[in-house]
Protein backbone atom coordinates (compact mmCIF):
# COMPACT_ATOMS: atom_id res chain seq x y z
CA UNK A 1 0.00 0.00 0.00
CA UNK A 2 1.30 2.91 -0.81
CA UNK A 3 0.54 6.73 0.97
CA UNK A 4 1.35 9.92 -1.22
CA UNK A 5 3.32 12.94 0.24
CA UNK A 6 3.40 16.08 -1.97
CA UNK A 7 7.01 16.86 -2.41
CA UNK A 8 8.70 18.10 -5.47
CA UNK A 9 6.82 15.92 -6.99
CA UNK A 10 3.95 13.42 -5.69
CA UNK A 11 5.92 10.04 -4.00
CA UNK A 12 4.37 7.41 -2.32
CA UNK A 13 5.62 5.87 1.01
CA UNK A 14 6.03 2.51 0.92
CA UNK A 15 7.26 0.36 3.79
CA UNK A 16 7.66 -3.43 3.25
CA UNK A 17 10.72 -5.19 4.26
CA UNK A 18 13.00 -3.66 2.30
CA UNK A 19 12.16 -0.40 4.13
CA UNK A 20 12.20 -1.67 7.32
CA UNK A 21 15.93 -3.90 6.58
CA UNK A 22 17.39 -0.07 5.60
CA UNK A 23 15.96 1.40 8.03
CA UNK A 24 17.52 -1.54 10.10
CA UNK A 25 21.21 -0.93 8.56
CA UNK A 26 21.56 2.82 9.10
CA UNK A 27 20.49 2.88 12.36
CA UNK A 28 22.11 -0.51 13.36
CA UNK A 29 19.82 -1.93 15.31
CA UNK A 30 16.79 -4.51 15.00
CA UNK A 31 13.55 -2.53 14.21
CA UNK A 32 11.75 -3.92 16.83
CA UNK A 33 14.45 -1.94 19.50
CA UNK A 34 13.87 1.25 17.69
CA UNK A 35 12.47 3.37 20.14
CA UNK A 36 10.06 5.70 17.94
CA UNK A 37 9.28 8.47 20.57
CA UNK A 38 13.43 8.82 21.10
CA UNK A 39 14.24 9.31 17.66
CA UNK A 40 16.16 12.00 16.77
CA UNK A 41 15.57 14.20 13.12
CA UNK A 42 18.48 12.63 11.86
CA UNK A 43 17.14 9.03 12.54
CA UNK A 44 13.31 10.45 11.19
CA UNK A 45 14.96 11.41 7.97
CA UNK A 46 16.36 7.31 7.80
CA UNK A 47 12.89 6.64 8.37
CA UNK A 48 11.01 8.76 5.37
CA UNK A 49 14.04 8.31 2.55
CA UNK A 50 13.28 4.36 3.70
CA UNK A 51 9.96 5.03 2.83
CA UNK A 52 10.76 6.92 -0.56
CA UNK A 53 13.54 5.49 -1.95
CA UNK A 54 11.36 2.75 -3.74
CA UNK A 55 10.69 5.14 -6.17
CA UNK A 56 13.88 7.14 -6.30
CA UNK A 57 17.48 5.30 -5.44
CA UNK A 58 19.11 8.84 -6.02
CA UNK A 59 17.43 9.55 -2.44
CA UNK A 60 19.45 10.28 0.62
CA UNK A 61 18.18 11.10 4.44
CA UNK A 62 19.91 14.18 3.63
CA UNK A 63 18.16 15.25 0.76
CA UNK A 64 15.10 14.02 1.82
CA UNK A 65 15.24 16.45 4.85
CA UNK A 66 15.95 19.09 1.88
CA UNK A 67 12.79 18.04 0.47
CA UNK A 68 10.87 18.54 3.23
CA UNK A 69 12.69 22.06 4.16
CA UNK A 70 11.69 23.33 0.74
CA UNK A 71 8.09 21.75 -0.01
CA UNK A 72 6.67 21.02 2.85
CA UNK A 73 6.89 20.67 6.94
CA UNK A 74 8.07 18.36 9.00
CA UNK A 75 4.37 17.56 10.90
CA UNK A 76 2.54 16.83 7.61
CA UNK A 77 5.37 14.76 6.37
CA UNK A 78 5.72 12.98 9.56
CA UNK A 79 1.75 12.56 9.98
CA UNK A 80 1.58 10.78 6.81
CA UNK A 81 4.82 8.55 7.38
CA UNK A 82 3.23 7.29 10.86
CA UNK A 83 0.10 6.14 9.19
CA UNK A 84 2.12 4.22 6.66
CA UNK A 85 4.17 3.01 8.80
CA UNK A 86 1.35 2.07 11.33
CA UNK A 87 -0.44 0.14 8.58
CA UNK A 88 2.44 -1.56 7.32
CA UNK A 89 3.29 -2.84 11.05
CA UNK A 90 -0.60 -4.25 11.42
CA UNK A 91 -1.08 -1.42 14.10
CA UNK A 92 -4.01 0.27 12.14
CA UNK A 93 -5.99 -0.76 8.85
CA UNK A 94 -6.28 1.88 6.58
CA UNK A 95 -10.11 2.66 6.08
CA UNK A 96 -9.74 2.83 2.26
CA UNK A 97 -8.19 -0.38 1.81
CA UNK A 98 -10.54 -2.17 4.19
CA UNK A 99 -13.50 -0.60 1.90
CA UNK A 100 -11.33 -1.77 -1.37
CA UNK A 101 -11.03 -5.53 -0.05
CA UNK A 102 -14.40 -5.55 1.09
CA UNK A 103 -15.95 -4.44 -2.55
CA UNK A 104 -13.37 -6.70 -4.09
CA UNK A 105 -15.03 -9.61 -2.18
CA UNK A 106 -18.66 -8.66 -2.19
CA UNK A 107 -18.41 -8.38 -6.46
Amino acid sequence: MYYPIQLDKSRNFKYGMKALSLIEKRLKKPFAKIGLDDLTVEEIAVFIWAGLVHEDNTLTPEKVMDLVDEYSNFTTVSEIMGRALSVAMGAGEDTDEKNAQETASSA
